[in-house]
């Protein structure tokens, strides 16, 4: 289920990054009052009324500008408006029409994409009305919207909405989908190919050789899995050019919809910090995960190689605890099968649904060995709890002050439940809700 991309497009300093910031709900892009602060895109989630989508913020676009910067940034918008399901063409109800602005307009008229015209800096809505000025750039109604305060955002993104294409749900199939991720150059292509047999994916020495996510089906005792070959995720600062940029898009994408996501780690290089990031990002999403630290017959191997690697990637980032590791090598096939069977145990752990009896044992025994601490001399108690989902595996906790329930308490639960029925490479769920037998 690939989520719906918006680009916003306009000519410099008419507030595109301040507008990103507002529609994703949090400061990522750079803002300032200078023009051409944004050169590159920034990409995120967001979500309105249980929809998700992603957004692009894009430079400002000089449009018959032959400057080599003006020309780069322009190329750049364009690209993610040709990429983009949804375009936001902001302007400036300060300024009124600039000329940029009629220009940019024919541009998009011409780009075969929905376009939604917002005009940015009403702030004095409902008051103001200065954006009624724009409907003579032909391009429908101009929604006033203020990025800085959020007014009219409501409104523009319930217009915005209709513009997306539907998404269809998710159904439940025995189809195990599989994102092989990870660094570039670190053998995520030398690994698919190994799995089937075959050439089935172009390898080369040089990073960035896969850029579009490749599907590749097979049966594995019984099962049906996909594996989705992707490009290697790149720190921001990094990405160069617009393939690389939206290959990056999509291969985010392709986590956010996979069972299991199989990371690969070149070990003879170590672990690196941008290892860390990708099995985050797939950890967050709610994927299983495998740790398949690649290149194995390249390490020089004492006793206890294998577990030392391991023990400093927890040491680094606790909740590898809970991930499986491999030591293998693709190239040559060493334990390279072996991760089949591995995505086949984490798909099943994330799948596995605990009854309500069961659970509220387990709540009975974990509360006996370690109570909850007191608040504010109150005694803190978690009276039952249910398994409210999976993919992945989510536990309500009900107690009677669930917000004085601290962030280690629900650590340690989620442990002894991971414990006790064996969540390996799974992200648990913990949710806290007010006893409805408490007052």
């Amino acid at each position: 289920m690939a989520l719906p991309v918006v680009a916003v497009v306009g000519r410099p300093n008419v507030g595109k990054s301040t507008f990103f910031n507002r529609a994703v709900g949090r400061r990522i892009a750079i803002v300032d009052d200078t023009p051409g602060v944004t050169r590159d895109r920034n990409f995120a989630r967001a979500e309105w009324t249980g929809r998700s989508f992603m957004v692009v913020d894009t430079g400002g676009v000089v449009e018959g500008s032959d400057r080599e910067m003006d020309r780069l940034i322009r190329e750049q918008a364009m690209t993610a408006v040709r990429e983009a399901d949804a375009v936001v063409f902001l302007v400036d109800s300060r300024t009124g029409i600039h000329p940029l602005d009629e220009r940019l307009a024919e541009v998009l008229r011409r780009s075969a994409r929905p376009v939604l015209l917002a005009v940015n800096k009403v702030d004095n809505l409902p008051a103001e009305s200065s954006h009624l000025e724009f409907w003579a750039l032909g391009m429908g109604a101009p929604h006033p919207v203020s990025a800085i305060s959020g007014r009219g955002f409501g409104d523009l993104l319930d217009a915005l909405l209709p513009l997306l294409p539907q998404q269809e749900e998710k159904t439940r199939t025995d189809d195990i989908r599989v994102a092989v991720i990870g660094k570039p150059n670190a053998g995520k292509s030398t690994l698919v190919n190994r799995l089937f047999g075959e050439d089935r994916v172009v390898v080369s020495p040089e990073p960035g050789t896969t850029r579009d996510p490749v599907d590749l089906a097979m049966n594995y005792h019984g099962r049906s899995l996909t594996f989705v070959d992707t490009a290697g995720l790149r720190r921001h600062a990094r990405i160069r050019d617009s393939v690389e940029y939206y290959s990056r898009l999509r291969t985010e994408r392709v986590v956010s919809d996979a069972e299991v996501c199989l990371v690969v780690v070149d070990a003879a290089g170590g672990l690196h910090m941008q290892d860390v990031r990708v099995a985050e990002t797939a950890w967050e999403a709610g994927c299983g995960l495998v740790v398949m630290c690649n290149k194995w017959d390249l390490v020089k191997k004492e006793t206890g190689t294998a577990e030392d690697f391991r023990r400093r990637a927890v040491a680094r980032t606790p909740f590898l605890a809970h991930v499986p590791f491999l030591f293998a090598s693709a190239l040559t096939g060493l334990r390279a099968r072996r991760t089949l069977d591995l995505v086949l145990t984490v798909h099943e752990r994330r799948n596995f649904r605990v009854a309500t009896s069961r659970v509220n044992e387990a709540v009975e025994e974990i509360t006996r060995r370690l109570p909850p601490p007191h608040s504010r001399g109150r005694p803190v108690r978690i009276r039952y709890a249910t398994q409210a989902d999976t993919r992945p595996p989510t536990f309500v906790l009900f107690a009677n002050i669930p917000d004085a329930v601290p962030t280690h308490y629900r650590r340690y639960f989620a442990n002894a439940l991971r414990d006790r029925w064996d969540f390996v490479g799974v992200p648990l769920r913990i949710r806290l809700r007010k006893s409805t037998r408490d007052p």
